[in-house]
């Protein structure tokens, strides 16, 4: 697919148009001011949980629940991270954690903003941007939650340049810890005709298969991960390795680095410590996926699923 097309349809959780504006981040004064600025838009996050808007009469389109200042105040003094996350035209939009209140409090300081709802969830059925926000402002307070001390001394660390770097406070270490995001290889492997591989976990929903994935391990290349996975998972050698896109997955905080891979159609040697079970598909199959507990795609927003609607739409453009 030509680049243009992925600017035009990007992945979930991805593009969500903010400029990160890391040129402001160390000012002090000025994000001090975001904090009570009317053009300043709180995105509320407890644990595992944003802060949405949902239809009185179900979850047909569920919204970010973008709140002001003046509603965001009383979160600010209970929060245990402000971060900001960057800046849209005159808005600027600050992420808030409430995980450190127990479920009833932290619902009752949003109670008439919106729900706590897993992003899981609600992400698919969302406007694209506000998902992508939702996803970096989830992705980040997950890290600080699970980066409280120092990984080089044992010391506490503390949130410093709003949010996105956090310091050690021994004086005799002080090194500075970034975001973490763990690389993850994923990719559909097909024989450069109408077949693919798809594989499925034993704990999945029942029915659902997806793509080949694992995570990039040190001192390899992105393609020898690819190449690695797949031999790991069902013995295939691959002949050809082709990037296709990336998304951000902070479920909790991985990067989806996605490749269609070309392999010679033969038996699979599926190893059962890796995947429950593998085989080929066609593409006449997937296409008529019945979606029930016999067979599934994977989630409508994942990388997964965009591997496979793609190489599907190859399959029907002309030679």
């Amino acid at each position: 697919m030509a680049q243009q097309d992925y600017a035009r349809r990007p992945n979930f959780y991805s593009h969500g148009g903010l400029d990160r504006a890391d040129d402001l981040r160390g000012d002090q004064a000025w994000i001090a001011a975001r904090l009570t600025d009317g053009r300043t838009r709180f995105v509320a996050v407890w644990r595992s949980r944003n802060l949405v808007v949902v239809q009185a009469g179900g979850e047909l389109s569920p919204r970010a629940a973008w709140l002001n200042h003046e509603a965001a105040a009383p979160l600010i003094a209970q929060a245990g991270e402000v971060v900001f996350l960057g800046l849209r035209e005159e808005l600027s939009f600050v992420a808030l954690d409430l995980s450190g209140l127990e479920q009833p409090d932290a619902e009752a300081a949003v109670a008439g903003h919106g729900e706590l709802r897993n992003l899981r969830e609600v992400g698919p059925l969302m406007p694209h941007t506000e998902g992508a926000v939702l996803a970096y402002a989830r992705g980040l307070m997950h890290w600080h939650r699970h980066h409280r001390f120092c990984g080089h001394c044992g010391a506490p660390t503390e949130s410093a340049q709003a949010g996105h770097i956090r310091k050690c406070c021994n004086p005799d270490c002080g090194k500075s810890h970034f975001p973490r995001t763990d690389p993850a290889v994923i990719m559909l492997v097909h024989d450069g005709g109408d077949r693919c591989v798809l594989g499925r976990q034993k704990n999945w929903l029942p029915g659902m298969h997806s793509t080949l994935a694992g995570f990039v391990e040190p001192g390899e290349s992105l393609e020898e991960a690819v190449a690695r996975e797949v031999m790991e998972e069902v013995g295939l050698p691959l002949q050809t390795v082709t990037y296709h896109s990336s998304q951000p997955w902070p479920f909790p905080s991985s990067l989806m680095i996605g490749f269609h891979a070309r392999a010679e159609h033969r038996a699979l040697a599926v190893h059962p410590e890796e995947i429950e079970s593998a085989r080929w598909f066609s593409r006449a199959e997937l296409a008529a996926s019945p979606e029930d507990e016999s067979f599934r795609l994977p989630r409508r927003d994942s990388i997964a699923r965009r591997l496979i609607e793609d190489w599907l739409a190859d399959g029907r453009r002309p030679a």
